[in-house]
């Protein structure tokens, strides 16, 4: 395969006619423009030029060459070209992955009005619980709670003080009581789902600078927390979610909130990408539309 500065020379070289003014123009030193020459000759098999100390042109063999060489070097600035306007404009495809119960209820006709207002954006959408692998699955970004556990990713903020919320519908409070303190919970059905690759079942709470934390138990795990949230509105059991899950659930009364003189556990809500280098207009942009959104969802 052809090395890509030796197809330069070789172009600039057959449009000055002269090896020494194509090695000027690309800074390159006399000798290592003619190694440059010969490399490419000798993997294409044929003679380029017809040379001699005071003259330079194309055989027959290196007319035909040229045009598919100045064919190659024009492809690539053109894809040089798309690469730049793709990263000043709001266009291309997007890979995102959701957490199931925000992505599914909440942003995915948030994300069809972003589509409105840029139609050049083309969605491809995995909607799960399970950190996707932005380094060996086809994503480009993930909106996901937490931090990522990988410090060398990218995380921008969506929403940093979101918390979680202690809920369940007005029917199993009314069947079953509403706890008081945390210690009350040993005696409630607690709907737990998969945080990661574990069961999120250590529930902590924060009162007055002091952490209260219980192990709790139920009938009922879930790698989806759409569904634990399902389970909750049915009157199944207690409910400990992010609260942008669940707040229009509480604002219609579908789900009752509990022990509100404590303070839930952080879920920062972050946009995270595998690099800076891939913060495109198009992420950008998306996280600039959720936000405010998001801060108005929470309120």
């Amino acid at each position: 395969m052809p090395r890509l500065e030796d197809l330069m020379l070789f172009v600039r070289a057959a449009e000055c006619g002269s090896l020494s003014a194509a090695a000027r123009e690309l800074d390159m030193e006399p000798a290592a423009a003619s190694a440059a020459l010969k490399r490419l000759e000798t993997a294409l098999a044929v003679r380029l030029f017809v040379r001699s100390t005071r003259s330079l042109r194309l055989t027959s063999d290196g007319e035909q060459y040229l045009l598919h060489a100045r064919n190659v070097l024009l492809a690539l600035d053109e894809g040089a070209a798309s690469l730049v306007r793709n990263r000043e404009t709001i266009s291309g495809e997007l890979n995102l992955s959701l957490p199931s119960d925000l992505g599914r209820n909440v942003m995915l006709p948030w994300l069809d009005e972003f589509q409105l207002l840029h139609p050049d954006i083309r969605f491809r959408i995995r909607v799960s619980d399970r950190l996707a692998d932005l380094y060996r699955q086809t994503v480009d970004v993930a909106i996901r709670y937490g931090a990522p556990e990988d410090s060398s990713m990218v995380a921008l903020p969506l929403l940093a003080d979101n918390r979680r919320v202690l809920c369940a519908s007005p029917d199993y409070f009314k069947r079953h009581g509403i706890p008081k303190k945390v210690a009350d919970l040993s005696s409630h059905n607690c709907l737990r789902f998969v945080l990661g690759e574990t069961v999120h079942e250590r529930w902590t709470f924060h009162k007055n600078k002091k952490i209260e934390a219980l192990t709790v138990d139920g009938d009922r795990v879930s790698d989806d927390a759409d569904l634990v949230r399902r389970w909750a509105i049915a009157g199944r059991g207690l409910a400990y979610k992010s609260r942008l899950d669940v707040s229009r659930d509480l604002s219609e009364g579908r789900l009752v909130a509990a022990l509100t003189a404590y303070q839930g556990e952080a879920a920062p809500l972050n946009l995270v990408c595998a690099h800076r280098l891939m913060l495109s207009p198009a992420i950008v942009g998306l996280r600039d539309f959720l936000r405010p959104r998001l801060a108005e969802l929470s309120a």
